[in-house]
């Protein structure tokens, strides 16, 4: 087992004891929650994970719930419209640790308008709003979560704690797609890079899942 693998499935065996605990002592303190594999179903077939309802919860108040240590920017190649979002270099989904993107879901048209009035920060890619554009962006709606967390998962960790996938999609030798479209969830395991959680609406899945079969082809 690798290093990282075992110390998330520390974590796990960490977690599954407090929650015991939590549910045999009744007191007064607050179980553990906003891990990763925690996505709530709501009634009306929408999800909620880390707080947020993909396709309904907006940028300012996901912003609110989650912080300030943030950047807000466009992230675009030369040339490129890019996507709008939020950026959180530390964030700590219960007790794992990782990186945690917020992808807007904006007119390309009013994106356009935006990056043409934004000023560039370190690279190319990131451009940062003008003043003028922020409340704009706020109102934006989230289209996608992107976690990745600093723990390599594999397959056997994924089904122990977000269940079966209702399919597995190799999209290289190197990548493959766990896909809960219920859950909204694409997990994607890279043997030699970032495992990823992408989060989204369920009623956006089955687009996504078309995307994923043109990059495969």
């Amino acid at each position: 087992m690798h290093p990282n693998q075992f110390v998330w499935l520390t974590v796990l065996l960490v977690v599954t004891g407090l929650t015991a605990c939590s549910n045999d002592t009744q007191n007064d303190s607050e179980p553990v929650t906003g891990f990763p594999w925690q996505i709530e179903r709501l009634p009306n077939g929408t999800t909620r994970v880390f707080g947020i309802v993909p396709g309904q919860t907006t940028l300012g108040v996901a912003m609110a719930q989650l912080g300030d240590d943030n950047e807000l920017a466009i992230i675009a190649a030369p040339g490129e419209t890019g996507s709008l979002e939020v950026y959180y270099s530390h964030y700590t989904a219960g007790l794992i640790e990782g990186k945690l993107i917020l992808v807007a879901d904006i007119d390309p048209d009013t994106l356009a308008s935006m990056q043409m009035r934004a000023r560039r920060k370190g690279g190319t890619h990131r451009l940062l709003l003008d003043e003028g554009d922020l409340p704009t962006a706020r109102r934006a709606a989230i289209r996608a979560i992107t976690f990745m967390p600093t723990f390599d998962l594999d397959e056997e960790i994924a089904r122990a704690r977000f269940g079966i996938p209702a399919e597995v999609l190799p999209v290289s030798a190197q990548e493959q797609h766990l896909l809960y479209p219920e859950l909204g969830l694409d997990l994607v395991l890279n043997a030699h890079g970032k495992d990823v959680l992408q989060y989204l609406s369920p009623d956006d899945f089955d687009t996504h899942r078309a995307q994923l079969q043109i990059k495969e082809d």
